[in-house]
Parts: structure tokens; C-alpha cells; sequence
């Protein structure tokens, strides 16, 4: 057999790309024909507005972990890619370009708004495939879906429709959260609350029959052009006669009346207040409750309206505001105004203040299609990783409220409802009318407004398979296997999911939901472009490789916990993808002349068992890893058994037999690891895609594509216990030398003469004399002495236990005990002041007390560091001045 040359620098540019498109055009990613459970899971499609973020880059890695593993496993395995339209994102990206031009879309008019969104769609969907291709994902591009594709949208319109005729859709005139600059309704959970400084104005309202005024307080003194009544506690005792008397609204000529109502809280400010139904949940509730007529005072743009004195007609409702307080203190109703901190709504989109805002709109009734997803999580047919999201879930539920699915936009799904102009007949329609199926008349027109993005999402798993029809996928592939998503869509998309799923098709989308964390940077903080602190994948790819990528964010993926990464984060990933390099590298390098033969039970040594054991634990470490959701764990163990038990041991003990003059036993050793690359490679795949592929293709043991080739699982014939705990025994004594070796600053190329008594003889005196030689190699000792009988002389040896047996070091041939003994020695009295220093601190009620507790555990971190440190440079002297 020859020699295979690798090249000398792992370079993943000279193979990732063309390694993606042979799995691209041989089919890797389509499912296969083979019986059994199939594995599928849909991607969270990406908004065609922009680029991925490293938040993509996470769960796509995830996402392609567990793909890779199932298909790997036998199952027929579905990843379906996809992306999202994006309503308001999508629409604002393109009157952001018309703005830059001098055009509004209202110019363009609505059919050549959407040719222009089109093109944008269009360019940014191939920024994004090109993308998860470069990070490798293996999802199946014959199955890639878009939520306004032809398919989709038949789907949306399916389920409008039926949801109306089933009564759960709905048309009224209802209080709405309202962006001004995007020029639309936002349902409740695409209002972002932050805290804004604003100010609190108290307002003096005058009785209409001039017998006083009472003073209530507003943040929007804009909005006092829609009141309607001012609302006391019936309980409170103060205001209690006022009931039913009228107040002169200031600044108008229109009157309202006191009412009372016990949502109105005694203790706050006055414990009186303005009610206006038309810009406030709590005033809407309250006016329905005393049949108050709302006043609307806001146009769509976030102006005021003709119903607001002339003054302040068409300006906007921010700066109305200040307008309202100078002309009310002109007029001597202002008795004062505070600065004021607040919660106040921002679209989740362009973060412009959000208006409550009265308009007909269209709304699912949720309680229903709520309570069966509760039901399904009760009965166990859906479960969290981490089980806490659960809470979120069934809290959300329980509290929730109907949804507004109508946006005031020109990009999206067009409501499927059509009114006729003549005789005023509304039809829902799964096809486009032609004329009023009531009066005939062809002068009909479609509701101007479109769904929420949301609308064609939570339709997701299923539609993308092929509903409403009954295709052969949505037989086979659904209901899906799981969800990879983030937190902070838990409520937009994944209980909306579940709703759909169960109200259209009976089942639930999925029965596990991975939540992963958020991807922020070394200080905790999110990832953003104004702090200017985002990475982007591509960059990581290019600079490290797509394996090095996925691994590190695979690596740090902790169950239930973000990952705090910066660019030099990847360099970790990088060093493990160039130790599987090298370590290949010189195994193929060793081929010359070689030939391959059977490897036999009977013919593996010690160590060989030892080496086969570790690969069967860390394999079934790795497959319970992953069918838990612990990707970290999965990661930690091929990291652990490549690098530390192959590379660092076996591959190291191997050497004497490699480099040995016997063709025989040179033939055994590189048989064994040849195949113990071939089953590292196999194992290592879902996490290091690229470079496994690249190596298995080049093995001269292997046949076909890695991607394809079975997953190792645990086998008891590779179980060595015995083995195991010997080699385990060599390892601690090795470690235990080269430890003590450091703690007495000898220099590691300082060879000592070194004498293992172990407890008694029996299996490990004897696997320790076989192979004392290995343990001299490791801990680049002179000499090796296996004492079981307990006769050599160990005077003036520095002991070091372990368990079953001891070490002694001769280590007056390499160092000057008395000069170490001064050293240790003034390194204890030099720790003792650092840490009587910390124990003062610790002491200081002043520091406890007002110290905030991270520096507080820090000092405590700092005074647990010093004790040991003091401890065992106190056990040294102490064995030290025994020799």
C-alpha cells in the first residue's frame, strides 16, 4: 500500500465548497427509500430582508447536527429549508430605497410596489441560500419552500377561509396597537415595552357649572381631545357626590361626565381618570362597560384628525403633545408637569412609538384553538428542552388573547374577503370571485389589506409538506420530529404552530422543541448592529473553516444557557479541526509498504482494548447526547476521545510498533488505526461535516461517502472494562509524575528515576511491569522500578498517590532540595499576606454591604485560590524535608 499524502496546512477553502456540491448533486440530502420512523425537521425560515446573523448560524448548526446524525442512524431523514416574506420588514426595506429615490409607494401604485419587493425578495433569498450552503447545511433544496410561494399561499387562504366558516375569524372595530411609521396594526406580542422618559402633565378639568375643577394627570396630553368621561372609584369616598356631573373639556366646547368604575385605583395620583376609549386598552374596556361612544383623534400616518381644534390638525401626535401643554398652560388649565420614566410600547420592527389606535380589523378568536394546544402539552404529547420553556408555553395560553391578523401593508397574503359595491355584500372566497354571488354585479373589490406574517408561518410544518392537499410527504413526513428555534419566538411562532397543527390536521407539529439560547458577545450583551458587536458567519467561515464554526457554537451550546462568543472564540474549533488534520496526516504519511489485515479479538493488546473501549463509551456518550438536546455534551465527548485518548495516547503508544522492524506487527498497528480513524471520522460528522468527509474519502479502509456511512453506536463486543481501569491506573501515574514534576519547577525534559509501589500484587503489578516502558515514554523518566514486593529503597523519594499504588520520584538528581524548600517557603508566606489582604476585605462590613455581589465573589474566588495554594506548598516542604 502507498503512502497518502495530505496537504501539509489544513486549508478547508480548497475542499469545503466542492465537497457541498457533490453532496448537492449525488442527493445526500434527500431523504432515502428505507422503511422505518422518518426523521424530519422544518427550518425557521429566514425574513428575505437582509443576511444571516450569528443567531442563524447557531440553529442552523444545530439543526444540521441533528440532521446528519439521524441520516446517519438509518432513519429516512427530511430537512425542509425555506424563507419567510417578512411583511413589514420586507416593505419597509423597500420604501427605505424609494425614500432614497424621492418616492413614496403610493406612487409606484400597489402593482408595481410589488414587482419592485419582488426583486428584493428575489436577491436577498440567493444572499441566504448561498449562505447555508457555505455553513453546510444538509437540508433537502427539492423541498425548499417560500411562505408567498404558490403552494403557501393556497394554504393561507385555505385556512382563512375555514376559520371563518367555523366561525373563529371575525371583523370589527376594536382598539389596536398601531405603528404610524409602518402604517399598520401590530398584534400584541410585536409590541416591544421599554422604559422612556417622558413627563406626567396634571391637567385642571372645570365643572361645567363653574363650581370648581378637579385635576387629573396624563402622559399623552394629545389624547384629552378623545375623552369622553372622567372615571373615579365608586368606593372612594372623596369623589363619591361628583358621580354624574358634567366637566368642560378644556380647549373644546364639548362636556363629558364624571362615572364611576372600580378599575380605577384609590391611591393613584388623584384617583381620577381621563377616559379615552380609542387610545387606551384599559379606557376601551371601561367604555364599553358604560356604553361611551370612542373618539378617534389620530389619522393612519400618526397625525391628529379634524376632530382636534384646528391648531393641531395634521402634526404629529409627539410633538401635538408639547403643542397641547403650552396652549392648556396658556390657558390656565396646566397646574404642573414632572419629568416621568414609563413603559412604552415601540413597534418591533422600526421601534417607533406605538399608538393605541381604534379601526376595523380583522381577528382570530384564540381561546378555542389555546385550549386544545394546553391540552396537548397536558397530555405529554409536546416537550421542551429545556423543560422550563414549558411555562412560557402554558402561561401565554392561558392569558391569551385574540389575535389581529390584518396589516394596514401592500407585501404579504391579501385578504381573501371581497365587498360589492352595490349592494354592500361582503364574500370569503377560496377563489377570486368574478362578480357578487348575491346581486351579480362584477363591481366587487378585494379587502385592501393583507395577513400577518405570522398567518402564513404558524402553517409552517404542514404546508411546506403539501397541505391542504394529501400529498405522499405530508403522509410520510409529518407530523415532524422536532423544532430548533430561540426563546423570544415562543409566542409568535411555536404556539401558533401548535394551534394550526392541531386545529387542521388533529396532530401536533412536532413532539420536541428545542429552545436554544441567544448568541451574544464576551460581555453578555446582544448581539446588535448599533453596538456594533455582530459577527458574521461568513466571516467565521472564511477566516476558520465551516467545521470550525460549527463545533465551537456546538461546543459552547449549553442546554438552557446563551452563548457569549467574540471571533477569537472560533479559534478554538480551528485548533481541534487542525489536530484531526495533522493526526491523519501522519497516520497516512505511515502507509508506505503496509498492507491492511483482518483485526482480531485475540490479536489486540491492553491498550488496544483500552483504545477500542474509550471509542465505545464516547460513542454512546454522543448518541444519548444528541437525542437529549445536550449538543455541548455530544461536542465535549468526540473532543475528549479524538484529541485526548487517540492523539495524545494511543496514537503516541502506538509509535514503538509503527516504527518497529517486525512488517507483521507494523501491519497490525496501522490497521487498527486505520480503523479507528474510519470510526472517529463517522462519529465526528455531524459536528465536523467537511473535514470528515474530506478524510474518509482519502481512507484506504473505507467505501462510499462518510455523510452516508453508519453512526458508530455502542457494541458490548467493544466493552474492556478491565482493560479500561488498567490503562486508567497508567495514565494517573503518568499524570501523577508529570504533575509533580511542575509543582517542583523540574524541567519536563529532566528524566528521573522513578519507582511504582503498588499495593500488592496481582493485575496491575503485572500490567505496570509489561508496559513501564509506555509509562517512562509518557513521563520521560529515566527509569521505571515496579516495586509490588515492596523491597527497593525509596529513602530520599518524593512520594505521589494514587489510587492501588504509589510513585516516588528521586528528585535530588534534578533539584537542590533545601533551595526548593526556601522557595516554597517564601512562596507561602508571600500567599499568606495576599490572602490575609482578602480576608480583611471579606471582613469589612462597609464592603458587604455596599459591594455589589460579583466583586463580593470574587474576593471569595480569590481567598479559596490562596488556601489551596498554601496547602500544598505546605504538603511539598513537608515531603520535601522528609527526603
Amino acid at each position: 500500500m502507498k503512502a497518502i499524502e495530505l496537504e501539509k496546512v489544513y486549508e478547508p477553502k480548497n475542499f469545503e465548497d466542492k465537497i457541498y456540491e457533490h453532496w448537492v448533486e449525488d442527493g445526500d440530502f434527500h431523504p432515502s427509500d428505507k422503511k422505518g420512523e422518518p426523521f424530519t425537521v422544518v427550518m425557521p425560515p429566514p425574513n428575505v430582508t437582509g443576511i444571516l446573523h450569528m443567531g442563524h448560524a447557531l440553529n442552523n448548526s444545530l439543526q444540521d447536527i441533528l440532521t446528519r446524525y439521524y441520516r446517519m442512524g438509518g432513519r429516512p431523514t427530511l430537512w425542509v429549508p425555506g424563507t419567510d416574506h417578512a411583511g413589514i420588514a420586507t416593505q419597509n426595506v423597500v420604501e427605505r430605497q424609494l425614500a432614497k429615490e424621492g418616492l413614496r409607494r403610493q406612487d409606484l401604485g400597489r402593482e408595481k410596489f410589488l414587482e419592485r419587493t419582488w426583486q428584493v425578495k428575489e436577491k436577498h433569498h440567493d444572499i441566504i441560500v448561498k449562505q447555508l450552503k457555505k455553513i453546510g447545511s444538509s437540508c433537502d433544496w427539492d423541498h425548499e419552500r417560500f411562505t408567498m410561494d404558490e403552494g403557501l399561499s393556497k394554504a393561507v387562504r385555505e385556512t382563512f377561509v375555514t376559520l371563518y366558516e367555523r366561525g373563529l375569524i371575525y371583523r370589527g372595530m376594536y382598539l389596536v396597537n398601531y405603528c404610524p411609521h409602518c402604517g399598520t396594526a401590530l398584534a400584541d406580542d410585536e409590541v416591544e415595552h421599554q422604559n422612556d422618559k417622558g413627563h406626567l402633565w396634571n391637567i385642571e378639568y372645570p365643572f361645567a357649572d363653574g363650581s370648581g375643577r378637579i385635576t387629573v394627570a396624563t402622559t399623552r396630553p394629545e389624547t384629552m381631545f378623545g375623552d369622553v368621561a372622567v372615571a373615579v372609584n365608586p368606593d372612594d369616598e372623596r369623589y363619591k357626590a361628583l358621580v354624574g356631573k358634567m366637566l368642560k373639556l378644556p380647549l373644546t366646547d364639548r362636556e363629558i361626565p364624571i362615572i364611576a368604575d372600580s378599575f380605577v385605583g384609590i391611591e393613584f395620583g388623584t384617583g381620577m381618570v381621563k377616559i379615552t376609549p380609542a387610545h387606551d386598552p384599559n379606557d376601551w374596556e371601561c367604555g364599553k362597560r358604560h356604553n361611551l361612544t370612542p373618539i378617534n383623534i389620530l389619522n393612519p400616518d400618526g397625525t391628529l384628525n379634524d376632530v382636534c381644534p384646528e391648531q393641531f390638525r395634521n402634526i404629529p401626535a409627539e410633538k401635538a403633545r408639547f403643542m397641547v401643554a403650552d396652549e392648556l398652560a396658556k390657558q390656565g388649565y396646566l397646574a404642573s408637569v414632572a419629568d416621568y420614566d414609563h413603559e412604552v410600547g415601540h413597534c418591533y420592527r422600526c421601534n417607533t412609538t406605538v399608538e393605541p389606535y381604534m379601526s376595523e380589523q380583522w381577528f382570530v378568536k384564540m381561546r378555542p384553538l389555546a385550549d386544545k394546544a394546553l391540552q396537548a402539552w397536558k397530555d405529554g404529547r409536546l416537550e421542551f428542552h429545556p423543560k422550563r420553556w414549558e411555562n412560557t408555553y402554558s402561561s401565554w395560553l392561558e392569558n391569551i388573547r385574540d389575535w389581529c391578523i390584518s396589516r394596514q401593508l401592500w407585501w404579504g397574503h391579501r385578504i381573501p374577503v371581497w365587498y360589492c359595491s352595490d349592494c354592500g355584500q361582503m364574500m370569503v372566497k377560496r377563489e377570486d370571485p368574478c362578480c357578487c354571488d348575491k346581486c351579480g354585479s362584477k363591481n366587487i373589490k378585494q379587502d385592501n389589506d393583507v395577513l400577518d406574517t405570522w398567518f402564513s408561518s404558524w402553517l409552517w410544518p404542514f404546508s411546506t409538506l403539501g397541505w391542504p392537499e394529501k400529498t405522499a410527504d405530508l403522509q410520510r413526513f409529518f407530523p415532524t420530529s422536532t423544532l430548533v428555534t430561540a426563546y423570544d419566538i415562543i409566542f409568535f411562532w411555536v404556539s401558533r404552530m401548535i394551534m394550526a397543527s392541531l386545529e387542521f390536521t388533529g396532530e401536533v407539529p412536532f413532539k420536541d422543541i428545542y429552545i436554544t439560547g441567544l448568541v451574544r458577545d464576551k460581555q453578555g450583551r446582544k448581539m446588535s448592529k448599533s453596538l456594533g458587536n455582530g459577527i458574521d458567519p461568513l466571516e467565521v467561515v472564511d477566516l476558520y473553516g465551516a467545521d470550525a464554526m460549527k463545533f465551537t457554537l456546538c461546543y459552547l451550546a449549553a442546554q438552557g444557557q446563551d452563548v457569549l462568543i467574540d471571533m477569537d472564540s472560533f479559534k478554538m474549533g480551528s485548533k481541534f479541526a487542525n489536530k484531526i488534520w495533522n493526526a491523519t496526516r501522519y497516520i497516512l504519511m505511515n502507509l508506505e509498504g503496509r498492507n491492511i489485515v483482518e483485526i482480531k479479538e485475540e490479536d489486540l493488546n491492553d491498550v488496544d482494548k483500552w483504545i477500542y473501549h474509550s471509542f465505545n463509551e464516547n460513542a454512546r456518550k454522543v448518541n444519548a447526547a444528541l437525542q437529549g438536546y445536550r449538543f455541548n455534551e455530544g461536542a465535549q465527548a468526540v473532543y475528549d476521545f479524538f484529541w485526548n485518548d487517540f492523539c495524545d495516547w494511543y496514537i503516541e503508544a502506538s509509535k514503538p510498533e509503527l516504527y518497529s522492524d517486525d512488517d507483521n506487527r507494523k501491519d497490525r498497528i496501522v490497521s487498527i488505526l486505520l480503523d479507528l480513524l474510519a470510526r472517529s471520522m463517522r462519529l465526528m460528522h455531524p459536528f465536523l461535516s467537511f473535514i470528515t468527509e474530506e478524510i474518509y474519502d482519502k481512507l484506504p479502509n473505507t467505501e462510499g461517502k462518510v455523510i452516508s456511512a453508519e453512526f458508530p453506536v455502542f457494541d458490548e463486543k467493544l466493552v474492556h472494562e478491565k482493560e479500561a481501569a488498567l490503562v486508567g491506573s497508567l495514565q494517573e501515574a503518568v499524570r501523577g509524575i508529570r504533575n509533580a514534576k511542575a509543582q517542583l519547577c523540574i524541567p519536563p525534559d529532566k528524566k528521573l528515576n522513578i519507582v511504582i509501589r503498588t499495593d500488592e500484587k496481582g493485575d496491575l503489578s503485572d500490567f505496570m511491569k509489561k508496559y513501564s516502558s509506555l509509562i517512562a515514554t509518557f513521563s520521560n523518566s529515566a527509569n521505571i522500578t515496579i516495586d509490588d514486593d515492596k523491597s527497593s529503597d525509596i529513602s530520599g523519594a518524593f512520594p505521589v498517590a494514587a489510587p492501588g499504588f504509589e510513585s516516588y520520584l528521586f528528585v535530588r538528581e534534578a533539584i537542590d532540595v533545601d533551595k526548593e524548600i526556601a522557595r516554597l517557603k517564601g512562596e507561602v508566606e508571600k500567599t499568606q499576606g495576599l490572602l490575609a489582604g482578602v480576608e480583611k476585605k471579606l471582613g469589612n462590613p462597609n464592603f458587604i454591604n455596599n459591594a455589589k455581589a460579583e466583586a463580593i465573589e470574587k474576593e471569595k474566588g480569590k481567598k479559596a485560590e490562596f488556601e489551596e495554594k498554601i496547602d500544598k506548598a505546605l504538603k511539598h516542604m513537608e515531603a520535601l524535608k522528609l527526603l
